[in-house]
């Protein structure tokens, strides 16, 4: 069975997508078998991965080649069509082997409020029972179509039904994070909603109608895999002070806040984190700087910052020298994210 990993925070702007792109590709280098999952509306990953620049590209796309994206595999479910949910058609990453892409649709978010109403109601209306475990049955189904090892799913910025129901039925969940005042206060919010969730989850398991339906609801069983700090500015080889006063707040409301909270929901083993992860749950899994020429770079060639080449940056001499330095700093930073990763998901 593959592992699904949801990158969540309700605050934008913390680099989920390119982490989940970076840690992909990272991972499929390691011989993985890796598919990314764009369920954010705004389908930014499906943009970088594909090199679309806007909605016309991916309208062409879609028409071209149904069902291949997450609101068309969705469909069957959402829409009462008269077939099952199948595996969707994926995209194969260009430039290296085991990774794939399930393309987003910017209509999703029309589901949002169909699965808002049946996540509510728990079954009790028998048209909307099969909403709530369809999400996590088109994953597995399209996961096994391609003998995927690992699902890493983009969510989008929001506290909505659909994250909810994703990152719920998810077996794992990442926390990217930004040195700065607003990523500090959305610890307190994640800590605040993630229980909840869990709690609502726990209770939709337990509904004899959503586990008759033909998308049975799972088993709860989402567990923290980490927080992700980027976008610092460096200084002499680290943070600079100012960024490095904020990783320092961001990783005492990690362990004061959201770490003690999602261990008493049941979200996190302190001691099992820490012994497979070879560090405490509360110090981030990755601390990368903010390199933001190569980022331009890399989302302009579709390919991570640590696979760039030099006919890519245009750039010569030591400005070049200091460029590879950069990449290689990122590249370490992504290969010791992603072996974390794995131990802590084995």
């Amino acid at each position: 069975m593959s592992k699904i990993i949801c990158f969540f925070n309700h605050k934008g702007g913390v680099s989920k997508t390119t982490t989940a792109f970076n840690l992909g590709w990272m991972l499929a280098k390691k011989g993985k078998r890796v598919l990314l999952a764009d369920f954010d509306p705004q389908c930014n990953l499906t943009g970088m991965v594909m090199g679309f620049k806007g909605v016309d590209d991916l309208d062409d796309f879609y028409i071209a080649n149904p069902p291949n994206n997450v609101k068309d595999a969705l469909a069957p479910a959402f829409e009462s069509q008269p077939r099952q949910i199948t595996g969707a058609d994926c995209v194969e990453v260009g430039g290296i082997d085991n990774l794939f892409l399930l393309p987003g649709h910017i209509g999703l978010s029309e589901y949002e409020t169909t699965l808002g109403i049946a996540q509510e109601l728990s079954g009790s209306l028998l048209p909307l029972r099969n909403l709530p475990g369809s999400t996590r049955f088109m994953l597995e189904v399209t996961a096994a179509k391609y003998q995927i090892d690992i699902v890493l799913v983009d969510l989008s910025p929001s506290l909505g039904a659909l994250n909810q129901n994703l990152l719920s039925t998810s077996d794992f969940f990442l926390v990217p994070l930004h040195p700065d005042y607003f990523s500090a206060m959305a610890l307190s919010s994640l800590a605040r909603t993630l229980p909840r969730w869990q709690a609502w989850a726990n209770t939709a398991y337990s509904i004899d109608a959503l586990q008759n339906a033909d998308y049975p609801f799972p088993k709860p069983h989402a567990t923290f895999a980490g927080a992700v700090i980027q976008k610092y500015r460096p200084r002499n080889g680290g943070a600079s002070a100012a960024f490095q006063k904020w990783i320092d707040q961001l990783s005492s409301g990690l362990k004061d806040t959201l770490i003690p909270t999602l261990e008493k929901a049941g979200m996190v083993d302190q001691k099992d984190f820490a012994a497979k992860a070879g560090i405490e749950p509360w110090q981030p899994l990755m601390e990368v700087a903010d390199f933001n020429s190569l980022i331009a770079f890399s989302q302009e060639h579709q390919v991570p910052v640590f696979a760039l080449e030099q006919k890519h940056t245009d750039q010569t001499g030591a400005i070049w020298d200091r460029t590879e330095q950069s990449m290689m700093s990122f590249e370490q930073a992504f290969d010791e994210f992603a072996e974390r990763l794995l131990n802590l998901t084995a």
